[in-house]
């Protein structure tokens, strides 16, 4: 079972969640190490990563994707197009 989830969801979703108010944050072209220190759900707005945790497991993620990484999770980040994200923790 997938470490990080990612699923599409509608837009009655978004609006439900309150994502469009989330911060945002973004990332140009690179690579980096992440520790999830909480928990963190994110909607992807554009640009395209490769996330690989410790155990080995990559996934592609890209705009139009819910995504949560859970706490604890360490990874790397490969930025393949530069991503832009509404985020929240917790």
């Amino acid at each position: 079972m997938s470490e990080i989830i990612i699923k599409q969801i509608s837009e009655e979703e978004i609006q439900a969640k309150g994502i469009r108010n989330w911060s945002t944050w973004s990332c140009d072209k690179s690579e980096f190490p992440w520790e999830y220190i909480e928990k963190e759900s994110c909607y992807i707005l554009e640009g395209h990563v490769d996330v690989t945790t410790d155990s080995g497991e990559t996934v592609s993620i890209s705009p139009g994707d819910y995504v949560e990484f859970p706490k604890g999770l360490k990874c790397i980040w490969k930025v393949h197009q530069a991503i832009s994200k509404h985020f929240s923790f917790g």
